[in-house]
């Protein structure tokens, strides 16, 4: 499959869930296609982390179907797991185990779950920690590190089980203000790599810098999309007017 490849990398449909009487995902139909970066922005509350949490399951849905390469991603069971290796992924916190060093964390999924010899798991994730500026953290607990540091540790490690798109979810918010940028400047370098990515963000000048399209979410539904430069100076509906002013007054 190449870039033009008529399947999208991935596909939401009608996608609707509910958290009790809440509606927090509201018909989302989206799709993105393979070497897309696709920025969702939006206020707190309008559904953008749970829409990137549901891609790979993490968050269920109550109906409608969400699609990798034209698959569907299972609830549950063997496929789920075998598609979800495929989507690495990137939280606010960086969910790296306390107890192993860097290095041990980045080599532990493609070793127990790609079945790859820990020389070649080893030398793949030192090269990796090389391309996020971390090569000489390896050997450190993640404790040692700043946030910036791990949130790249944590990025490395997605990119050790080789997926085929990344989620962000708001990667840099429990970040201090200095990391943030080192952070962002990674993503950007995957961006130029041709990564698929999907990026939840509060980083508006980053996802000017960075999206081949913005998704606007309010509210549990996608208000608007466009490009970057459209979106930004010139954004279609009120709400999306509202939501960049309401930044500027800040």
């Amino acid at each position: 499959m190449d870039n033009h490849s008529p399947v999208p990398m991935i596909e939401l449909r009608h996608v609707e869930k509910y958290y009790g009487d809440l509606h927090v995902l509201q018909d989302i139909s989206l799709s993105v296609r393979r070497g897309e970066v696709v920025v969702i922005i939006g206020p707190s509350g309008s559904g953008k982390s749970t829409l990137c949490r549901s891609i790979n399951r993490l968050e269920t849905i109550d109906s409608g179907e969400i699609l990798l390469e034209g698959n569907p991603i299972p609830q549950e069971g063997k496929k789920l797991a075998e598609l979800r290796a495929q989507i690495g992924m990137v939280f606010q916190s960086f969910n790296l185990f306390a107890h192993m060093s860097v290095l041990d964390n980045i080599t532990l999924a493609p070793v127990e779950v790609l079945k790859k010899g820990r020389k070649e798991a080893r030398e793949e994730a030192l090269q990796l920690l090389e391309r996020v500026g971390v090569r000489d953290q390896a050997d450190k607990v993640p404790a040692q590190l700043s946030g910036g540091q791990q949130q790249r540790a944590a990025i490395a490690r997605s990119l050790a089980m080789h997926p085929k798109v990344m989620l962000f979810d708001e990667p840099t918010s429990a970040l201090d203000p200095e990391m943030i940028q080192e952070v962002l400047n990674v993503i950007a370098e995957l961006a130029k790599e041709g990564m698929t990515m999907l990026i939840v963000t509060h980083e508006m000048n980053f996802a000017r810098r960075v999206a081949d399209r913005v998704i606007f979410m309010d509210g549990g539904q996608i208000v608007e999309e466009n490009t970057p430069d459209c979106f930004f100076s010139d954004p279609a509906s009120q709400r999306a007017r509202d939501f960049l002013h309401s930044l500027h007054a800040e």
